[in-house]
C-alpha cells in the first residue's frame, strides 16, 4: 500500500519507539515496573503524600531522557507528517518528548511529558512549563509555594482531556492506523485498534512480535522496519 494516498492517518507509539534512543520499555527487563510492580510513589495519591520521594523515583528516568536523542523511527514519523496531504495525528504514550524534538508537530502526548512540569495544586492558575534540569531538592511553585511535579499521568490519574479528545476525534475518520512499538492487546492501544477497525481503517502494527490484532504486521526493530516500510 502507499501511505501517501491516505487522507486521514493516526499513529500510536509506545516505548518500543524509543528503545534505540537508549530508553527502556516500562514493563520489560530493567523497566520501571519490572519486579515489584508499581510503587506507591508512582501513583497520584502516593506522589501527593510524599512528592520528593516521587521525584526521586522518577529522576533516573529524567536523566535518561535528557541524554536521549531521536532515532530513525522518530525522524521517519516527522517525515510522514510533513508529506501527509491530509489529516495526521501522532498519539504517543511516551513521556520523553522525542517526537517533538524530531520535528513532529501534530503530537498528542497521551501520558504527558517528563520534561514539562506543573504545580501540584489544582487551585493554582500557573501554567505548565518546560524544564530540562534535574532537581536536587523538591521544586516549589513560584506562584503559590506548593510542590511542583512532572506533568505526566501517574497511576490512578485520568488521561488529560485535550489529548484524549484529539485522539477520539481523529479515530472517527481514520483511514490508516499505525501502531508502533506498543502491544496492540492492552489499553490504550487495544481501544485505539478497535476504534480504527470500527471506522474502516487499514491497520498496521510495527513491533518486535506480532499481536494479531491488526490487518498487517511488520516485525523487527521499529527504527529499521518503519523507514523501510515508508519507502
Amino acid at each position: 500500500m502507499n501511505w501517501r494516498e491516505e487522507k486521514n492517518i493516526v499513529v500510536l507509539t509506545g516505548a518500543g519507539v524509543s528503545v534505540c534512543s537508549g530508553l527502556g520499555t516500562y514493563r520489560g527487563p530493567g523497566g520501571l515496573w519490572e519486579g515489584s510492580g508499581v510503587p506507591e510513589v508512582a501513583t497520584g495519591s502516593g506522589f501527593t503524600k510524599d512528592p520528593w520521594a516521587g521525584w526521586q523515583f522518577f529522576i533516573p528516568l529524567l536523566k535518561s531522557i535528557l541524554k536521549a536523542k531521536p532515532n530513525p523511527a522518530h525522524l521517519a514519523l516527522a517525515k510522514m507528517e510533513q508529506e501527509c496531504t491530509g489529516n495526521f495525528l501522532l498519539v504517543t504514550q511516551n513521556v520523553d518528548g522525542l517526537h517533538t524534538e524530531a520535528g513532529s508537530g501534530r503530537v498528542a502526548e497521551y501520558h504527558g511529558n517528563m520534561l514539562r512540569r506543573r504545580c501540584s495544586s489544582p487551585q493554582c492558575s500557573s501554567e505548565p512549563f518546560m524544564e530540562k534540569t534535574v532537581p536536587s531538592r523538591l521544586p516549589l511553585c513560584e506562584q503559590c509555594g506548593n510542590p511542583v511535579r512532572p506533568d505526566i499521568v501517574l497511576f490512578e490519574e485520568m488521561i488529560p482531556a485535550d489529548p484524549s479528545h484529539r485522539a477520539k476525534r481523529a479515530l472517527r475518520t481514520v483511514d490508516l492506523f499505525l501502531s508502533i512499538g506498543t502491544s496492540g492487546t492492552v489499553t490504550p492501544a487495544a481501544g485505539f485498534v478497535r476504534s480504527a477497525l470500527y471506522s474502516g481503517a487499514h491497520t498496521v502494527e510495527f513491533n518486535l512480535h506480532e499481536s494479531g490484532v491488526c490487518h498487517e504486521a511488520v516485525t523487527g526493530p521499529v527504527e529499521e522496519t518503519l523507514p523501510r516500510w515508508m519507502a
